[in-house]
Formats: structure tokens, C-alpha cells, sequence
């Protein structure tokens, strides 16, 4: 059984289908949760359905305020934190040539150089615990690379190469690193998606299907788990066959 009963846990982009599902695993296992996004709107109906919820606004794009959001979360928590889940981050598609460096720029500062950042902050705080579990979600492109997507496949594959040296790091400080690579979810983005290409895309994957947000839920929570404890510097693939490392 997964038991993640009073873990201190901070969740990013919580307001997004796949953090919903995030947040809806990690509460019904009894963890105390520490939820933040940009949309305010999501953020209440959160508090509305969880009242034991905290949920914090926070704009990862203002790196200004990152030290500030990491010491109110610290305060939230009396600096116990026990998980930080970085599942924040956005697209800004184009082709290559005709992608804008500001495109490019804004992509790599939030999904890369934000999430960096706040990472750093937390673990300073897991150091005086003397314990903690980073989950960084990144995607199949990071690893396969997609047509538009220069800028959000090296933020990505950034993530994951971060995360090793991290884990290499910290590791003998009891800390422990890891990624979890999402395929193709059911959400607001594929739903746009045609349905002539869908079929492409379910045809290069091994299962034939799109996968449901909370399986990247279950496969957080089991790195958020005690079952994950010898685990660090991986990436676990939830593509449903699309791509095997």
C-alpha cells in the first residue's frame, strides 16, 4: 500500500488536468498539500473541494518572487518539506525558423530556469530536515523531440539532465531526485487535437490509446512513497509504449 499520510507536500501547477489528478491522489492518501498556479478562479474551486488544502498563487514566469514563494511555503510548512512536485510550465509552439527569441527565451525561464530555481530553495530546507523527495514532470518530447516544439523539448530534456546532477549531488544527504515522463494525457490539449490525428498518434503508441491523468498521479505517488526510497536520478516513462528508453 502507498502511505503518504502527514507528508508536507508542495504541488505546482496544481490547476491543470494532470494536476488535478495530482492533487486528488495525494490528498486521498492523507497528505497535507501545499497547492499553487496562476488561476485564481481554480485555485478556490480547489479550496472550495478541499478545505484542508492550502493553495498559494504564484506565477513561476516571476522569478523575482521565487525566494518569496519558497519562504511562505516554508512558513505554510514551519520548514518541514517533505515533497516538492514541479509539474508547472507552458508551450509556445513554432516552427524553428520562425520561432521568436522571445518564444524561445520564455519557455526555457519558466520551465527550465523557474522550476531550477525553486528546487534549489526547497532543498536548502530539506538539508536542515535531513530528507526530502524532488518529482520533476517533464514529457516524451524532452526525449524524442516534436515539429514546433525546439523550445519545450530542450526545456524538457533540461529537466532531466538537472535532475541527475541533483540527485548525484544530494543523494548522501538522503535526498532523492527523479523525473516522471508523461506521453500523450487525455486533457484540454489533446481534445483539440483532430480526430484523423489522433488515430496517427494512437497508431505510434504500443497501446493504442491516450493515457488518463491519473496515471501520472499513481506514478507520482508512488515516488512520493516510502516504496521509492532507493530510487533516484530516473525517469519513469508514462507514454503507454510510445517511447522506450
Amino acid at each position: 500500500m502507498i502511505d503518504l499520510k502527514n507528508l508536507n507536500i508542495i504541488l505546482t501547477g496544481a490547476t491543470g488536468v494532470i494536476g488535478n489528478s495530482i492533487l486528488d491522489k495525494l490528498v486521498s492518501g492523507g497528505s497535507n498539500i501545499l497547492a499553487s498556479g496562476t488561476n485564481e478562479q481554480k485555485l478556490q474551486k480547489i479550496k472550495e473541494k478541499y478545505k484542508n488544502v492550502n493553495i498559494l498563487k504564484f506565477d513561476i514566469s516571476d522569478q523575482s518572487k521565487i525566494d518569496k514563494f519558497v519562504n511562505d511555503c516554508g512558513e505554510i510548512f514551519s520548514d518541514k518539506i517533505d515533497i516538492l512536485i514541479n509539474n508547472a510550465g507552458i508551450t509556445q509552439d513554432n516552427l524553428s525558423i520562425r520561432m521568436k527569441e522571445e518564444e524561445w527565451k520564455n519557455v526555457i525561464d519558466i520551465n527550465l530556469t523557474s522550476t531550477f530555481l525553486i528546487t534549489k530553495n526547497i532543498i536548502k530546507k530539506m538539508l536542515k530536515s535531513k530528507k526530502g523527495k524532488i518529482i520533476n514532470v517533464t514529457s516524451v518530447v524532452g526525449h524524442t523531440g516534436n515539429i514546433g516544439q525546439a523550445n519545450y523539448a530542450a526545456s524538457k530534456a533540461g529537466i532531466v539532465a538537472m535532475s541527475k546532477s541533483l540527485a548525484l549531488e544530494y543523494g548522501k544527504k538522503n535526498i532523492t531526485v527523479n523525473c516522471v515522463s508523461p506521453g500523450f494525457i487525455i486533457s484540454d490539449m489533446t481534445a483539440k487535437i483532430s480526430e484523423e490525428h489522433t488515430e496517427v498518434l494512437k497508431s505510434r503508441i504500443s497501446l493504442n490509446k491516450f493515457g488518463d491523468p491519473i496515471d501520472v498521479a499513481n506514478t507520482i505517488a508512488f515516488l512520493s512513497s516510502n516504496l521509492s526510497d532507493y530510487i533516484t536520478g530516473e525517469t519513469i516513462h508514462v507514454n503507454g509504449g510510445m517511447y522506450f528508453s
